[in-house]
């Protein structure tokens, strides 16, 4: 089935040096945009990331250091990266928890400002896991009927992200093929920031979702204790959680003056 969308729909898969969204890099970007008229664009990228690929991880992509060792940092890609992806809504493969957070890391390291606020972010996972409980390998087989040839790399896992979507709107009637459904259906969580350090209520106020003030409004407890706010900025915080929590403040200062 052919996904009816409105803005163009990029599936992303990145192939990094760890997991970790604070630290970790980028070594491969896998990119499939589709355009509302039904258009296709691939685009395979190999990063650069500037810190040694752990062999952990290597074993995983089978990327190394001297594959990338010529390539491109972030920073260099960034801002075309960003005008490519520009007024496009998103989708991948545990994205909303991993993929997009650590690409908006990256951006943020780069300097490039790149607006996500208002697009939507499809996760093809949690879609089969809300509905079938599998991995992607095993999704491309049960949804698509074929073997994944080259999982782990970025582009194969890209394609096959998309493949799986378009199967899955085949599927399950269920399903309406419009990107703000999907996206709401395949979200686990109202993040106010990717890492989910910060969640809006059924009101749309953002919430602590984490420590000693898990569940309070931001906006009360940095007007109750203002350290706190300095206390995350100096923090192990990524930087994109600590961007929504400084709009927040300059929003809240705003309104009191």
């Amino acid at each position: 089935m052919k996904i009816n969308i409105k803005n163009p729909l990029v599936f992303m898969d990145l192939e990094t040096t760890g997991i970790d969204v604070s630290k970790d890099r980028i070594v491969e970007i896998g990119i499939v945009k589709v355009y509302p008229d039904g258009r296709e664009e691939v685009k395979t990228r190999r990063v650069n990331p500037t810190i040694p690929i752990p062999a952990e991880a290597t074993a995983i992509h089978h990327i190394t250091d001297e594959d990338v060792k010529n390539e491109p940092t972030f920073k260099d890609i960034a801002k075309s990266l960003g005008v490519m992806i520009e007024g496009c809504d998103f989708a991948g493969f545990n994205s909303n928890k991993f993929d997009f957070p650590l690409l908006a890391e990256e951006f943020l390291r780069a300097g490039v400002d790149v607006d996500f606020k208002n697009r939507k972010f499809i996760d093809v996972q949690n879609i089969f896991h809300k509905l079938e409980q599998r991995t992607l390998v095993a999704a491309y087989k049960f949804y698509c009927q074929k073997d994944l040839e080259g999982a782990h790399g970025a582009e194969a896992d890209t394609i096959a992200t998309y493949e799986v979507l378009k199967s899955q709107l085949d599927r399950y009637p269920e399903l309406k093929n419009d990107v703000d459904f999907l996206a709401e259906f395949s979200s686990r969580s109202n993040n106010a920031d990717f890492a989910g350090r910060i969640i809006f209520d059924e009101n749309g106020v953002e919430l602590f979702n984490f420590g000693k003030h898990k569940g309070r409004a931001v906006v009360e407890v940095l007007k109750e204790e203002p350290g706190y706010y300095a206390w995350m900025m100096n923090g192990d915080f990524p930087l994109y959680t600590k961007k929504v929590l400084t709009g927040i403040r300059l929003r809240s200062m705003n309104t009191k003056a």
